[in-house]
């Protein structure tokens, strides 16, 4: 018997040079002049943080929540370009078109 529910899905696994590829995206990317360094300061806590609780997590975290900002850059892009007020911030309802 498991301890996890039926239902439940394993994150997905990662390789070990998974950062290393997303660093390279990120470097290509439009937005690489201020969105690398914010990468490695995030893999480096998450770096510190898994050194201290002896686990991955933190490390997958940060993997998935700028694999998530890489895939949402062309929508955003064509948000932002296509002339809308951004001043106050973009809404994910605005971009996704689910906004009424």
């Amino acid at each position: 018997m498991s301890a996890q529910p039926d239902h439940a899905t394993p994150p997905p696994a990662f390789t070990p040079t998974a950062a290393t590829q997303l660093l390279a995206q990120l470097r290509a990317c439009s937005r690489s002049e201020s969105w690398v360094p914010a990468f490695e300061r995030d893999w480096a806590t998450a770096l510190d943080d898994a050194r201290h609780s002896y686990s991955l997590t933190p490390l997958h975290d940060v993997v998935r929540t700028w694999q998530a900002r890489l895939e949402a850059l062309p929508a955003v892009t064509v948000f932002v370009e296509g002339g809308m007020d951004d001043s106050d911030g973009i809404y994910a309802q605005d971009v996704l078109g689910t906004r009424s």
